[in-house]
C-alpha cells in the first residue's frame, strides 16, 4: 500500500558521474583537433584491426607488387615505427598530464576533507567537555556528586 512503491515509482539510475579531471579530458578532446587525431590514430594503432591490415597489405606488397620488396619495405616500415612511437608517446604524456591533474585535484579534495574532519573533531571535543562540566555541575548542586556536602 503505502509501503511498497509501485512499479512506475522505481527509481532511475543517476546519470554516469566523472571525476572533473576526466570530464575536463572528454572536454578538452571534443575540442581539440590534434587531440581527436592523435587519439584517433593511437586508438587505431593499438587494436587488432591494425595488425590485419598490415598484415594483408605486406603480404599483397611482397607477393604481388614488388619482386624484391625488402629495401622499400624496411624504408616505410622504419618511418611507420617513428610515427606510431610517436604517438605512444603523446599518449603516454597526455596519460601523465591526466594523472597529475587527478593526483592534484585529489589531493586538494582529500586536504579539504581532513580539515573539515579535523574541524568537526575538535567541534565534538568542545561540545563533549562542555556536556560533561553541565552534567557534573548539575550533579554537584544537587548533591550527588563528589562535591556536594554530606
Amino acid at each position: 500500500m503505502g509501503l511498497t512503491p509501485r512499479v512506475t515509482e522505481i527509481a532511475t539510475p543517476p546519470a554516469q558521474v566523472h571525476h572533473p579531471v576526466v570530464q575536463h579530458g572528454i572536454e578538452k578532446r571534443a575540442n581539440d583537433l590534434q587531440v581527436k587525431i592523435a587519439s584517433g590514430i593511437t586508438a587505431f594503432a593499438g587494436s587488432m584491426m591494425f595488425v590485419y591490415v598490415h598484415i594483408a597489405v605486406f603480404a599483397l606488397w611482397m607477393l604481388f607488387i614488388e619482386s624484391s620488396p625488402w629495401q622499400t619495405l624496411t624504408l616505410i616500415v622504419s618511418l611507420e615505427a617513428i610515427f606510431l612511437s610517436t604517438f605512444v608517446m603523446i599518449g603516454q604524456n597526455r596519460q601523465a598530464a591526466f594523472q597529475q591533474a587527478k593526483a592534484d585535484h585529489d589531493f586538494v579534495a582529500q586536504e579539504q576533507e581532513l580539515n573539515t574532519n579535523t574541524e568537526l573533531t575538535k567541534k565534538i571535543h568542545e561540545l563533549t567537555i562542555e556536556l560533561h562540566e553541565k552534567m557534573c555541575l548539575g550533579v554537584d548542586r544537587r548533591g550527588d556528586g563528589a562535591g556536594g556536602t554530606a
